[in-house]
């Protein structure tokens, strides 16, 4: 199918694939039917389900899903999301389909840069301790 002939679904049509036995998701502005790669999917079909009746992409794209799995994606295609459908359902913009890290909430920044910060923090933490615990041995024993 290509872009010229894509099927443009309403945000209330997808949101009724919600189960196992049919399930589409909303990633990038696209619908995925995934219903026949619930068994096949690395996280399990839960995962899948629970990305379902709301805009998926930013649970898709932290995940950081092999360019192998998007390629996967392409043959469960079905259409376009109607934007405006969309909108008015969930009170929130869609994003385009370009989708870029710079389109990501500040919130989800800010956890990445919390998920890198706090090992390094422990780390330095736990070598300051390691150093003046070790000096205030050698200067006791003085």
């Amino acid at each position: 199918m290509t872009s010229l002939e894509a099927k443009i679904l309403s945000f209330e049509e997808v949101s009724k694939h919600n189960q196992k036995s049919d399930c589409w998701l909303i990633i990038s502005g696209k619908v995925y039917d995934v219903t026949k790669f619930l068994d096949d999917h690395p996280g399990g079909d839960d995962v899948l389900v629970l990305a379902t009746e709301k805009d998926a992409t930013e649970d898709f794209e932290d995940v950081g899903h092999s360019q192998d799995a998007k390629d996967i994606m392409k043959k469960y295609y079905v259409g376009e999301i109607d934007s405006n459908s969309f909108v008015q359902k969930s009170n929130r913009a869609m994003p385009s389909s370009s989708f870029s890290v710079s389109d990501q909430p500040s919130g989800s920044s800010y956890t990445n840069v919390l998920t890198f910060l706090l090992p390094v923090l422990i780390l330095v933490l736990a070598y300051a301790l390691y150093y003046f615990g070790k000096k205030e041995v050698v200067i006791s024993h003085h």
